[in-house]
């Protein structure tokens, strides 16, 4: 299976996205397709061997709509985020003409019903053709200047796929037409000498109805488009804080080469105020840096040789040089704009209602035109009073507000994830995050920094301090364990020489084993080492350790326990805050480790966990997220490390640290660019607030056509005598579109965790 990514012109509103991906849909070897209003993007699951990329093209063109293939370069990511502002200068454009040719259209039709004079020649009915004539004449400009709802909607009606342009050019459309036929039969009044029929017609021509219907969405568009602008502000500011060139050292000199040109391996220069063009590791020098354009993170971080910098940073004090290790696509800075931007394409959940609404919506609402305009004949009422209901539904049922209810959410909060730190990869991730009720923590790395550090060292038999250390590292060395780092340092702090080890063996979880100078040593913990040894004799020591919170380490040999290694790993300073604030927020916090019992319920009563789970093989970590699901929970699993994987990718939820493994950040949901555990609960607030935004939209977008299509069909009027002209129906379907990517753009005002704590401990913010 292969994911094409296209943008598709001539959508404008949710009924085109149904549209554009019943026709996708249906083609042979397609396994899913979603299609974004807001970015005009369609990416598309499909089977490559089958399934051409031109032939899915041909389908959006059957569909009434325009599609290309899109690149993955720079340029196309600069066009996604330019979009909105294009529209916007072209609706800017088209609304400053429409005015122009509006305004005297207006003065000319209605100067007289306020008490505005009219020159003499366009007065009384000996001038009404005259008087015709001049309002078409400055009508017809305003229909060519927005000729684009006429050609994108009746050629989707006649692919019988309408759409919003449908409604608008079938409403301004039949306007017109009547207006043609006003002057038809003012001009046989004239002609014929009947004052009664020049009088009929000459106040009722529509012209100004079409000009102003159209006059009045093209402003809607152009502060629609103002406002879509605002929602990839964060995008944007990603974009531009990328570096155009590096300083790089070739052949012992200095050169100034385009940051495009730059290879793995290069060695960069920075000097203080200078951002960092490409990811790398400091060769030599040191400096404070400014991470905050991509982690959030407003303090700077030292750097020195050997530290990991990353693009788009900027050097605050001194000059370093460092290796390049990513450059291009594979940099921080352009991973993070390409998942923002495929997130923000990506569709949620919850807008499934509104597509499967949107697939019916423009048919009926044009049978409901039609059914009304008929009613209201059989009912006695004028043809003019019938037409002016027609226009009226087919205009204030225009569902802009439905198809942007949702994009213009899901873009404004990846902007404000990225912002704060946290990155979402998909509009369902942002969404499943604001379902969350259980949250499993894991603990080395994730609640504790993940750099563990000797304690304790007791020896029990006939072996030294230094030489059960000794025997110990030299075992360790082979392990990947985070414990092992810690013995390991421990060992070269004391300078001591490892032995070579023979025959070894690892268990995942439990421990390790090997042979050392002709001697069978095993290095583990309880369980590990109790399956062949008794350790009655050493639990008083044991029992001292796992009270403080330490991992206990056994060495022993084929017999007997040599000694006991004592290992702890610091708690993250954030972690107590963020367990708090999750609880305060209903969550139920778990934390789930490999170690013993007591370790895990000393680290819960510093931190304060609902619930622990200890002495966890990395093998059973997704079967325990398994069950929490089984029981009706929504599970968010919280990891940094390879052993996290499954379990990330498990859970309803998966989060990732940034400092983790690059396949436990490929198997989350949710990556949190700095180690701060404060991010969780910044996560979850914004999908909160994200989903809750998302469903305020659609109750306005519902509320309104709920609303909106009986009063214009006239259901008030019987009892009410309440009637909705076309001008103020426009100005209305305008509005609601408006409204909703407003609404939208409150999310901007979001506060990360770490600047509204005080608040939020105390319940006055969300």
């Amino acid at each position: 299976m292969k994911t094409g990514k296209f943008e598709v012109t001539g959508m404008t509103c949710s009924a085109c996205v149904a549209h554009v991906e019943k026709s996708v849909r249906k083609l042979e070897g397609v396994a899913d397709v979603t299609v974004n209003l807001l970015t005009n993007s369609m990416s598309v699951n499909y089977d490559h061997k089958t399934l051409a990329p031109d032939e899915i093209i041909e389908s959006v063109q059957k569909a009434g709509y325009d599609a290309f293939e899109k690149t993955e370069t720079a340029t196309g990511v600069v066009q996604l985020v330019n979009q909105a502002e294009n529209e916007q200068k072209e609706m800017k454009v088209r609304v400053i003409y429409s005015f122009i040719f509006l305004i005297p259209l207006l003065y000319i039709s209605m100067g007289q019903m306020v008490g505005i004079p009219l020159p003499a020649f366009l007065t009384g009915e000996k001038n009404a053709l005259i008087f015709a004539v001049a309002q078409l004449l400055l009508t017809v400009p305003v229909y060519i200047i927005n000729r684009k709802f006429f050609t994108h909607g009746f050629r989707a009606l006649l692919k019988l796929s309408p759409n919003m342009d449908s409604l608008v050019a079938i409403g301004s459309s039949a306007a017109l037409l009547y207006g043609f036929f006003a002057i038809f039969r003012i001009y046989y009044g004239i002609t014929y000498n009947n004052p009664a029929v020049i009088h009929q017609y000459i106040h009722d021509l529509f012209f100004e109805s079409g000009a102003t219907i159209l006059t009045l969405i093209t402003l809607g568009k152009y502060l629609e488009a103002r406002s879509k602008r605002q929602t990839s502000d964060a995008l944007t500011k990603l974009i531009n804080s990328a570096p155009q060139t590096a300083n790089v050292i070739r052949d012992k000199k200095e050169i100034e080469i385009p940051v495009n040109e730059v290879r793995v391996n290069d060695i960069v220069s920075i000097r203080p105020g200078e951002k960092i063009a490409v990811d790398g590791i400091v060769e030599n020098g040191f400096s404070s840096v400014d991470e905050s354009a991509l982690t959030g993170e407003s303090i700077p971080v030292f750097k020195q040789s050997g530290d990991s910098v990353i693009s788009a940073s900027i050097n605050k004090t001194g000059f370093f040089t460092f290796r390049a290790t990513k450059v291009g696509r594979d940099t921080t800075l352009s991973q993070i704009i390409r998942l923002l931007e495929e997130a923000s394409a990506s569709k949620a959940p919850i807008s499934k209602l509104a597509d499967q609404i949107s697939r019916i919506f423009v048919p009926v609402v044009i049978g409901i035109a039609v059914l009304a305009t008929i009613t209201w004949l059989l009912f006695g009422q004028t043809f003019e009073f019938a037409l002016s209901i027609g226009i009226a539904v087919l205009i204030i049922s225009c569902p802009c507000a439905l198809g942007l209810a949702t994009p213009v959410a899901i873009m404004v909060g990846m902007g404000k994830g990225a912002e704060s730190g946290a990155l979402f990869k998909s509009a369902e991730a942002l969404e499943m995050g604001g379902r969350i009720n259980t949250i499993v923590f894991d603990k080395t790395g994730t609640i504790t920094e993940g750099n563990p550090q000797v304690t304790d060292i007791e020896s029990i038999h006939y072996l030294d301090e230094r030489e059960l250390l000794r025997i110990c590292a030299s075992l360790e060395k082979y392990s990947e364990h985070p414990i092992s780092g810690a013995i390991i340092k421990k060992a070269e702090e004391e300078k001591l020489e490892l032995y070579p080890v023979n025959e070894f063996t690892g268990v995942p979880g439990k421990g390790i084993s090997g042979k050392i100078k002709g001697e069978f040593y095993k290095v583990g913990n309880k369980a590990f080492i109790s399956e062949s040894i008794d350790i009655e004799y050493v639990e008083d020591f044991l029992f001292q350790l796992l009270q403080q919170g330490k991992t206990a380490l056994f060495v022993a040999d084929d017999e007997n326990i040599l000694g006991v290694i004592g290992v702890a790993d610091v708690l993250k300073p954030t972690s107590h805050e963020a367990v708090d604030l999750l609880k305060l927020m209903n969550m139920y916090t778990i934390l789930l480790t490999g170690d013993n019992q007591r370790t895990a319920f000393a680290i819960q009563d510093k931190i304060g966990f609902d619930k622990v789970i200890a002495e966890v093989l990395p093998q059973d970590k997704d079967k325990i997220i398994q069950n929490l699901m089984a029981e009706g929970r929504k599970v968010a699993m919280v990891g940094d490390g390879i052993n996290d994987a499954p379990a990330l990718a498990r859970a309803d939820l998966g989060i990732a640290v940034g400092a983790g493994t690059d396949i436990a950040i490929e198997s989350a949901d949710v990556v949190l660019m700095k180690n701060d555990l404060l991010d969780v609960v910044t996560g979850i607030r914004l999908s909160k607030s994200v989903i809750r935004n998302i469903k305020e939209n659609l109750f306005w977008a519902f509320f309104y056509n709920i609303i909106g299509i009986p009063l214009a069909a006239g259901v008030f009027y019987a009892a009410l005598g309440w009637k909705l002209s076309p001008m103020f129906a426009a100005a209305a379907m305008s509005l609601s579109s408006v409204t909703v990517v407003m609404n939208a753009l409150r999310l901007r005002g979001f506060i990360p965790t770490k600047s509204n704590l005080k608040l939020l401990k105390t319940g006055n913010s969300n």
